[in-house]
C-alpha cells in the first residue's frame, strides 16, 4: 500500500530544520515500503540551502519492491518521480544483506538493507540522528517486533535521536521506553535514564575533515581519495611516478565482474558489494564504449562446478545465471568444451583502469603530485610529515592512508625505528606478497571478428576482444600469475601460456590469433600485483583508539576493480562513523590487521605430542 503522506515522518522528526548546517546526517528507516518516504527525505535535501553535505539512509526490508513499483508508488508525486527514476536505474540483484546505492555524485547514500529486521540491526555500526519508525502491522507476513528487536533498535541511536513513528502498539510501546525511549503520542527521543555504555554513539567519534595525505596513486589510493573528497577532505596524493596508475592499475583493460561460490561466501558477498560500487562511479565519471563498456561477461567454468549455490533467487539472477548454449553455433564459440557449465554475468563489465584512476584524481578537493617518492613518514604533533630521502618534506596532513602495494612495510618499520614511542601504538600487518602477470594483446584484424566473442569471456585467463584504442579495436588475453619470490619468466614465456589458456577458453579466438603469437607480434603488459594470505584486501586504521590518524587500503591482488571503491567506502564509513556499505561483520574480514592477529594467537599456542605420536594443538 501506498503511504499517502511520504512527508510524514520527515517532518516528525523535525527535519529538514533539525540537519541545518551539519556535517552529515544518518537516517534509519526501519520499513522501506515503496520508497516514499527515502524519495521525500531525498527531496528535502535538495531543496534546503542549509543541507548537510552528506545524507546517509539506512532502510530495513523483508522483500524489496520492484524497480516498477517504486516508479509506480511515485507517479502521483510530480516531485519525487524524477529522483524515482533514478534511484530505479540501481534497483537491481537486492539479495538478502546490504545494498549501497550512490546518488548525487555520492552525496545521497541509501544503504538498503534485506532480511530480518533485528539481525539487520545488529549488523549496523553507527548512530542514527533520526528514526523513521514503521513496525509490521498485525496483517503483514514478518515477525513482528519484540523487546530484542527495539534494543537492537536502540544501539543504534545516540542520546538524543529523534524518533516519528507510524503507529505504536502498547506492548511497543512500553518496549520502547524500558529501551530507553521517550514517546509522546508518536513522537519522540532516545534519552534513556541510564549512562550509555553498549550504544553505537561509544564507536570511534567521527573526524573533522581537514588535510589527507595519501600515498599510492593506484585505484586503491586514487578512490580513497576521491572517498573523502566528496566528504570534504582535502586530500593529496603522492606517488613516486611521473603519473598516476603507474603500477598494476595501468592495466589496459580489466574486467568487473562478481565472485561466486556454492555456498555464497563472504567473498562473493563482498564481491557483489564491490562490483556494484564500481559500476556505479564507471557510469558517474567515464565515457561508455571508450574508457568502459556494460558488456556483460561470460564466465566458461572449466572446472565443471556450478558456481551458483543451489535455489539461487530470482534476486540472485540479476547478478549471475547458468548460460548453457550461449555460444552454441557461433563461430566464436567452435571447439569451446561443450560439457563444462557456464554463467553469464548480466551485470559484469570491461573496465580501463587508468582512465577511471584518472577521473577519481581530477575530483574537486584531489590534488595529485607525481614523482614524489616517499621515504619517510614521521608524527609530529597532530600532523604526519612525509619525507623524501634527502629527508625534505614533501606533504603534511593529519590524516594518513598508505595505499602503495607492497611497499608499505618499509615505512612503518622505519617510522618505528626512528620514533620508538609509536612502536606499540602501530599495529604489524600481515604478510603480503607480490604476484608479477603479464597481458597478451595487440590490434583486431578484420579477419578476426567472426572468431572474437562480442563480450569478454572468463575461465582459464579471460579474453576481452574489442576494446577502442587510439589504432583501432584491441584484444586482450590473459594475465599469467607468477611470484615474485621466483625467477622472473622471459616475456615470451608469458605470451605461451597465455595462448594456451586461450587456446582450452575459446579455441576458434586462440586459431585466429595464433600466426600473431607464433610470430612473435604479440605485444605485452606486465606488472605486480599485491596479494594478502586470503585473497582479501586489508582496510582499515593501524592506531587504536578512537581518532585513528593512519590508515591503510591495500592488498586488492588482480580483483582491483571488485574492491577498491568498497574498501575506500569502509574506510570513509568508518572514518566518518556512518554507516557501513555492507553488514558488520562482513566488513570484519576486511580488516587490515587480522591475518597478523590470527598468526599472533598460532603462534602463541602450545603444541604437545598426542599418545599416538600425532601433533595435537592445546
Amino acid at each position: 500500500m501506498t503511504d499517502p503522506a511520504p512527508h510524514a515522518l520527515l517532518h516528525g522528526c523535525g527535519l529538514p530544520q533539525a540537519w541545518g548546517q551539519q556535517a552529515a546526517w544518518r537516517i534509519l528507516e526501519t520499513r522501506f515500503h515503496q520508497g516514499l518516504r527515502f524519495l521525500a527525505t531525498w527531496r528535502a535535501w535538495l531543496d534546503d540551502a542549509q543541507r548537510p553535505r552528506m545524507l546517509h539512509y539506512v532502510a530495513l526490508s523483508t522483500d524489496p519492491v520492484s524497480a516498477q513499483a517504486l516508479l509506480h508508488s511515485a507517479a502521483p508525486f510530480p516531485d519525487l518521480l524524477p529522483l524515482a527514476q533514478e534511484l530505479s536505474q540501481q534497483w537491481f540483484g537486492l539479495l538478502p544483506g546490504f545494498h549501497r546505492l550512490a546518488l548525487q555524485q555520492g552525496q545521497v547514500l541509501l544503504t538498503l538493507c534485506v532480511g530480518d529486521a533485528r539481525t539487520l540491526l545488529r549488523e549496523q555500526q553507527f548512530a542514527a540522528d533520526s528514526v523513521y519508525l514503521d513496525l509490521p502491522d498485525a496483517f503483514a507476513n514478518v515477525p513482528a517486533w519484540d523487546r530484542w528487536t527495539v534494543k537492537a533498535l536502540a544501539r543504534c541511536c545516540r542520546r538524543g535521536t529523534g524518533v516519528a513513528a507510524v503507529h505504536l502498539s502498547p506492548d511497543v510501546r512500553e518496549s520502547l521506553s524500558q529501551c530507553g525511549f521517550e514517546m509522546q503520542q508518536t513522537q519522540g527521543s532516545f534519552n534513556p535514564r541510564w549512562e550509555l555504555k553498549h550504544t553505537r554513539s561509544q564507536s570511534p567519534k567521527a573526524a573533522v575533515p581537514g588535510r589527507c595525505a595519501v600515498i599510492g596513486a593506484g585505484l586503491a589510493g586514487a578512490s580513497v581519495a576521491a572517498a573523502l573528497a566528496r566528504r570534504g577532505w582535502q586530500v593529496q596524493v603522492l606517488d613516486a611516478a611521473d603519473a598516476p596508475a603507474a603500477g598494476a592499475s595501468g592495466l589496459p583493460a580489466g574486467l568487473v565482474l562478481p565472485h561466486v561460490s556454492v555456498d555464497d561466501s563472504p567473498r562473493s558477498r563482498l564481491s557483489r558489494c564491490g562490483v556494484r560500487l564500481m559500476l556505479q562511479q564507471a557510469r558517474s565519471l567515464l565515457q561508455p564504449g571508450q574508457d568502459w563498456q556494460a558488456s556483460g561477461v561470460l564466465e566458461h567454468r572449466l572446472d565443471a562446478t556450478a558456481g551458483l549455490p543451489a535455489n539461487w533467487p530470482a534476486a540472485g539472477m540479476d547478478w549471475s545465471r547458468p548460460a548453457p548454449g550461449l555460444a552454441a553455433g557461433t563461430a566464436w564459440g567452435q571447439g569451446m568444451a561443450a560439457d563444462a557449465p557456464s554463467l553469464w554475468h548480466a551485470q559484469g563489465a570491461w573496465l580501463k583502469p587508468a582512465r577511471l584512476v584518472q577521473a577519481w584524481l581530477a575530483q574537486p578537493g584531489v590534488r595529485f603530485q607525481g614523482q614524489a617518492r616517499v621515504a619517510a613518514i614521521r608524527r609530529a604533533g597532530d600532523e604526519w610529515l612525509l619525507l623524501d630521502a634527502a629527508g625534505k618534506v614533501l606533504a603534511t596532513a593529519s590524516l594518513l592512508v598508505l595505499a602503495g602495494a607492497c611497499g608499505t612495510d618499509a615505512l612503518l618499520d622505519a617510522l618505528k625505528s626512528s620514533q620508538p614511542a609509536l612502536q606499540d601504538g602501530i599495529q604489524r600487518l600481515p604478510a603480503r606478497h607480490g604476484m608479477r602477470g603479464q597481458l597478451s594483446w595487440g590490434l583486431q584484424q578484420a579477419a578476426d571478428a567472426a572468431a572474437l566473442p562480442p563480450f569478454p569471456v572468463n575461465g582459464l585467463g579471460s579474453l576481452i576482444a574489442s576494446v577502442p584504442v587510439s589504432g583501432g579495436l584491441a584484444w586482450y588475453a590473459g594475465a599469467t600469475y607468477e611470484a615474485d619470490t621466483q625467477p622472473p619468466a622471459a616475456p615470451a614465456e608469458h605470451h605461451h601460456l597465455n595462448q594456451q589458456h586461450l587456446q582450452t577458453l575459446l579455441p576458434a579466438a586462440a586459431q585466429a590469433l595464433g600466426s600473431r603469437f607464433e610470430a612473435g607480434s604479440v605485444q605485452a603488459w606486465s606488472s605486480t600485483r599485491c596479494v594478502s594470505a586470503d585473497r582479501l584486501p586489508l582496510v582499515g586504521p593501524l592506531e587504536p583508539g578512537d581518532t585513528p590518524s593512519l590508515w591503510i587500503s591495500t592488498g586488492m591482488g588482480s580483483r582491483g576493480l571488485s574492491f577498491s571503491v568498497l574498501c575506500a567506502e569502509l574506510l570513509a564509513a568508518r572514518l566518518g562513523a556512518e554507516p557501513l556499505p555492507v553488514e558488520a561483520s562482513l566488513a570484519r574480514s576486511l580488516n587490515a590487521t587480522r591475518l597478523a592477529k590470527q598468526a599472533d594467537t598460532a603462534s602463541r599456542q602450545v603444541f604437545i605430542p598426542s599418545r599416538n605420536n600425532d601433533i595435537t594443538k592445546m
